[in-house]
Formats: C-alpha cells, structure tokens, sequence
C-alpha cells in the first residue's frame, strides 16, 4: 500500500475549472471499514484492497464562486431552481413565511423551502449564497447538475474509490483524513465541520460553523486535500449498491450501471454521532440522482487520457 506523497497541483487544460488541483499518484489502498465504525446497512464491507490509476482531484469542493462561473457561461438552470424548492436544514431557513412549504416527511428537520437554490441556501430571505459566500462548497445541486458542470469543465465526477483513496490522504486504514485523532475538539483541536450539541435542536456551533464553512477552513490532509470529511457531501460518479464491494473490480472499480440513486460521501455538517456517524473516509450515503438539499456539493476528477468525461454508461 502507498503512503502519502507530496502533493503537485496543476490547472486544467479548458481553463474553465479552475480550482486548485491535488496529484494523487496511482496504487494501491485498503478500501472498506477497517476500524468497525460503519452502518451495516451502508455497505462498506467487505473491506478490500483496490488499485487506482494517477489522476487529479479538486483540492476543496467546487466553490459557490466556481459553479456561479459555469452558470455565467452556460445559462444553466439547476434542478432546485426548475423545480421550484429544496430542502433546508430547519435552523438555516432564511425566507418569507409563504416560501416554506413545510417539513419533509420521515425527517422534520428538514424543510421545503421555494426558491432555495444554490444562490440562496437558506431561502430568499437577507440575499444570495454569492454575495460575500464564494468560497463557501456550492450547495443545493443535484447529482444531474454536477455532471453538467463536468461536462462544461472538461472533468468528471470520483468513483467513490478514487474519493476514498484521496480523502484516506496517504494513511492506511485511518478512519478519518487525518488519521485516529478525535474530530470533535475535545483535545483541544477542532478538524471539521460537524453537528455539535444535541441533534437535531441545538448546535453549540463550536467549531464555529452553524452550516457551511469556507472551503479551506481546518487543515488538509496529506494528499493536500480539505475537507472530505464534514461540511458537505460529496456526489459520486457510482450508482449506489449496498453490495457493491462484494461485486467489485481489482483495478479501477466501479459502481453498478444503473441505479436511480448516487453515492454520496464524507458527512456533512449536520453529522453527530447520535444520528450520522458518516464523517468518517469508508461512509457511504446515497440520494436519487435528482435530490437537492442544503448540505451537499461536490469535487471533481480527471485521468490522463479519460475518453468519456460524463461516463454515459453511469447515466442511465
């Protein structure tokens, strides 16, 4: 298995994309819950090992600055705005009373709000997500919306092995991107954007975010990578299959084909461990490929010599 590299940044060739880039050098990983802290019905066993080929990963999330650039040059409608509403965590609802369409069924804390998107994660209430908030993750974007932000970029989204392998940073079987060491302060050192308090009625906010911190907020792991655990999650390339693992390829795995629902990976700022211990490098979630919520993003990828950028075979 490979330890940590230094990490090489790069641009891309459009020139569209330009978040800054991490080198995550091919080889090998432990991939799975090696350390017992998954949910069975997640799927991440069995724990197994897997190679990757060389390839590039955003070093954050794509930022609310980048994908305003993208719906500058394209006119893209996301799938919040089309549809009308989104949901937003019940303590970041920030719009008039006639917006809120309620909580959403099987999880109150939740709520629909009109006309929350990714220029306004709380609502139309005091502005837009991109006054004063573009280095914040871009939120509110379905699956569908991240792919055509790739395909404008002239990237693609991770396999959930190849987020893996990045977010695990060069340290084998660690459960979080920095190793073992606790992510809730209590020596001392605050290492992501987590729930804090009792779920889901009160955050003491104390690692000074109540939702979405700025993309480089904390530290970056040894592959140079911030925040793959907490803040927001992550669309994946891979159809979702709580099987998976037991079905998956040697070199350069990936998910099933088709599949309505997508991967989703690192937890987010609402995870707490008394209802989302998924801030953790093997945790998986998944959402139809539709959903849009205030807590989840993405980051993107590139291979030398990737021939399908969008991977038609994973659109299905």
């Amino acid at each position: 298995m490979s330890g940590a590299t230094q990490h090489a940044f790069t641009t891309t060739a459009l020139g569209r994309h330009t978040m800054e880039q991490c080198a995550i050098p091919a080889g090998s990983f432990t991939m799975g819950d090696a350390t017992g802290d998954g949910l069975a019905a997640d799927g991440e066993l069995p724990v197994h090992e897997v190679s990757l080929d060389a390839f590039t990963i955003d070093a954050t999330p794509v930022t609310v600055a980048q994908f305003e650039r993208f719906v500058t040059a394209t006119g893209f409608v996301t799938d919040a705005e089309r549809l009308g509403v989104s949901a937003v965590f019940h303590l970041l609802v920030d719009a008039p009373t006639a917006d809120v369409t309620g909580p959403i069924q099987g999880t109150p804390w939740w709520i629909g709000v009109r006309r929350a998107s990714w220029r306004a994660p709380g609502g139309m209430g005091r502005g837009t997500a991109s006054a004063g908030n573009g280095d914040h993750p871009v939120v509110h974007v379905s699956w569908d919306d991240a792919q055509a932000y790739c395909e404008w970029a002239g990237r693609r989204l991770p396999t959930e092995a190849e987020w893996e392998r990045a977010s695990r940073g060069g340290i084998s079987e660690a459960c979080y991107p920095w190793g073992n060491e606790p992510i809730d302060g209590s020596d001392g050192v605050w290492r992501a954007n987590v729930w804090q308090g009792s779920f889901p009625v009160h955050n003491t906010a104390g690692d000074g975010w109540l939702g979405t911190a700025p993309v480089r907020s904390y530290a970056p792991n040894g592959f140079g990578l911030w925040q793959t655990v907490g803040n927001v999650w992550e669309w994946c390339a891979d159809g979702y299959d709580a099987r998976a693992y037991e079905q998956h390829a040697a070199h350069n795995p990936r998910g099933p084909a088709v599949t309505h629902e997508r991967v989703l990976r690192g937890g987010s700022y609402l995870c707490h461990p008394s209802y989302c211990n998924r801030y953790r490098n093997s945790a998986r979630s998944r959402n139809s490929r539709d959903s849009t919520m205030g807590n989840a993003g993405f980051r993107t990828v590139a291979q030398h010599g990737d021939q399908s950028l969008s991977w038609p075979h994973l659109t299905e």
